[in-house]
């Protein structure tokens, strides 16, 4: 078996884990997000309670985004912060660099997922957000995921990277 490159292994180096700040689903389309203590996730459905009604294969059935970002966020709009639920995303994590799990799976609470790419900014953004908010979000937006096991999700669960 090939030795990692020094690369990969800065890659496969996750030793931080993050926890979960926030946790919402949005009952139908264009409704208000709401707010969870704790949620079920089941593989192929996302969230319980959430709208997602893709595929089983879907690559975006839960999406998350960093609480550090949403500070990054305000910034970039002139506010001092912003509500978690105006951004669409299901769960809030901190402590942890989403980014760093591309191409990883990882536990979150009882639940594992897997990293499917980057949760770009829609045109809602410039509704919610008021002008220049996808802008502000570019870069900033997190990430989607689908559920490898299911399993319950609370406010402060973990969220450690799989070996």
């Amino acid at each position: 078996m090939a030795q990692p490159t020094p690369l990969q292994t800065l890659f496969d180096t996750l030793p931080q884990s993050g926890r979960v700040e926030w946790i919402g689903v949005r009952p139908a389309r264009g409704e208000f997000m709401e707010t969870l203590d704790h949620v079920m996730v089941t593989p192929g459905k996302g969230l319980e309670g959430d709208r997602f009604n893709g595929r089983e294969t879907s690559k975006r059935q839960v999406t998350l985004i960093q609480k550090e970002h949403l500070h990054a966020i305000a910034s970039c709009l002139g506010r001092e912060a912003l509500d978690p639920e105006i951004f669409r995303r299901n769960i809030v994590v901190s402590g942890l660099n989403l980014l760093a799990l591309k191409g990883k799976t990882f536990q979150i609470g009882g639940a594992v997922l897997e990293y499917t790419g980057l949760c770009h900014p829609c045109s809602k953004m410039e509704t919610a957000l008021g002008p220049g908010g996808y802008n502000a979000m570019r870069g900033h937006g997190g990430i989607t995921t689908r559920v490898i096991e299911g399993g319950k999700v609370a406010i402060g669960d973990s969220v450690l990277a799989c070996l």
